[in-house]
């Protein structure tokens, strides 16, 4: 059993930056790859990051390339989502999720925790 908690979200204007930790507990926690979701009002949840458990490989879906880094920390159990350049579009719950297995985790559906989520809102 993995817990996940979200923090880092809050209100920051247009252009600012943020970056989001997900701490994780239980007794496997860093052998799990890690994904970061958003959803915002009236949309479908969808994928910002993925992050196999090692750390050494990433994915970004094309739309989110160049803004968004995730990173972990094993020895912290611990995975980030740096955001930069925050733009009222951003505005969202944001989710981790872990999946058992080592590699990349494209789909929602094959993450098994999830996080309570943490409010990130971008003022214009």
């Amino acid at each position: 059993q993995v817990q996940l908690v979200e923090s880092g979200g809050g209100l920051v204007q247009a252009g600012g930056s943020l970056r989001l930790s997900c701490a994780a507990f239980g007794r496997t926690a860093s052998s799990y790859a890690v994904g970061w979701f958003r959803q915002a009002p009236g949309k479908e949840r969808e994928l910002l990051a993925a992050i196999s458990w090692s750390g050494g490989n990433t994915y970004y879906p094309d739309s989110k390339k160049g803004r968004f880094t995730i990173s972990r920390d094993n020895p912290k159990n611990t995975v980030y989502l740096q955001m930069n350049n925050l733009k009222p579009e951003d505005t969202a719950v944001y989710y981790c999720a872990a999946a058992r297995g080592s590699g990349i985790v494209r789909v929602s559906t094959q993450y098994d925790y999830w996080g309570q989520g943490t409010q990130v809102t971008v003022s214009s």
